[in-house]
């Protein structure tokens, strides 16, 4: 492998390392906000579940190395460009405290790195609308409903029980529903690095044409994302898991219920889906089944705007920086100094508000108790 690809592969798994911090609160904000698990055992649980996950199927990996854009007709450069595009708007959101789609920002990225390329031609739109738009705009509403419906047979069935007793009990559950949701994440996900690296070795002429992703990189991918997820994204945990909707024990599992059978669904079936999209559905969802006004619909909408800018603003950056990447060397590190450059001053900007396993339970109603220390 030339330089080149091995640059591009280290900033593929620098995206997985954004994706799990970015996206620790799909799993854990819910649990954590009810207090179900502390803060530092959540994010442990849940790193060391991502890496398990990354070898339960490479299906949703295939779909990217071999569906999305011609393995033919892109570069490492190419693929240097997306990279770039989307790990800048997982940095921007996460800095904002939303929970956008690490997975429409990789994709965004792509395409419009290699649309400005290789034209649109070099562009699968159908396996773009089938595997990516449609379940996009599916997803979120399935797990909505789901999660809408068991929060309010839950609330239902035990209405006349000790409410002391049901918080406590699923307080109890919710351990074991936030560890599958883990697990979902990184059987998702992390297969999204694994398709992109495994594409960088097929264009490089390390791997035929329709190939898998080698072992190497299904535990490099893996391992990423868990240290990505144990560094915890506590801006967008506390978003989801305060901002969203007061949630109680008996939500949070219906939410993590609900989002980790269609994630993990959807990974079965090779639909490389938004995680993040998935669980705030249910998270909303939740928030529905107990009550309509539960829901901070100005934060919803937010979010849903933010879901909306993904894809188009992660292309027009991967565009950008695709074509001056292809220019030649000079283009690639002129590339590399912009993406450090920003990244040291998002990383520098969250540090005036720090939010951290101290503080992330702070943003609460008066009528829930104090947050964990540790």
């Amino acid at each position: 492998m030339d330089t080149l690809v091995i640059v591009v592969i280290i900033t593929a798994l620098a995206f997985d390392f954004t994706n799990g911090f970015h996206d620790t609160a799909n799993a854990m904000a819910t649990s954590i906000a009810t207090e179900a698990l502390r803060p530092r055992v959540a994010v442990g649980i849940c790193a060391v579940l991502n890496l398990v996950g990354a070898f339960l199927s490479v299906e949703v990996a295939k779909t990217i190395s071999n569906g999305l854009v011609d393995d033919s007709k892109v570069t490492p450069a190419v693929i240097f460009g997306g990279l770039v595009g989307a790990i800048l708007w997982n940095l921007v959101t996460w800095l904002l405290g939303l929970p956008s789609s690490s997975s429409h920002a990789l994709f965004g990225g792509l395409i419009g790195a290699t649309w400005i390329a290789a034209g649109g031609d070099a562009v699968h739109f159908a396996t773009v609308v089938t595997k990516v738009i449609i379940p996009a705009l599916a997803s979120p509403l399935i797990a909505g409903l789901v999660a809408g419906i068991g929060t309010f047979l839950v609330y239902l069935i035990t209405r006349r029980a000790a409410q002391r007793n049901v918080r406590s009990g699923f307080r109890h559950g919710q351990v074991i529903s936030a560890s599958l949701v883990s697990l979902a994440h990184g059987s998702n996900d992390a297969q999204k690095t694994m398709g992109v690296i495994t594409l960088v070795l097929i264009t490089a002429g390390s791997l035929d044409s329709g190939s898998g992703p080698p072992l190497w990189v299904v535990f490099s991918s893996g391992l990423a994302i868990a240290l990505g997820t144990y560094l915890g994204g506590w801006r967008i945990i506390r978003t989801v898991g305060h901002r969203l909707t007061t949630i109680e024990p008996q939500q949070g599992f219906a939410a993590e219920a609900s989002s980790a059978t269609v994630i993990l669904a959807s990974s079965h079936l090779g639909y490389p889906l938004s995680t993040t999209q998935v669980t705030s559905g249910a998270v909303v969802g939740s928030g529905i089944g107990k009550r309509l006004s539960e829901v901070r619909w100005g934060v919803a909408g937010r979010i849903a705007i933010a879901w909306l800018l993904t894809l188009p603003a992660a292309a027009v950056v991967g565009a950008l920086a695709g074509r001056l990447a292809i220019s030649g060397t000079t283009g690639v590190l002129i590339v590399a100094f912009v993406l450090v450059a920003l990244s040291a001053w998002c990383y520098a900007l969250s540090r005036r508000d720090k939010v951290d396993r101290h503080n992330v339970n702070d943003d609460k109603t008066p009528a829930t108790r104090p947050s964990f220390a540790s």
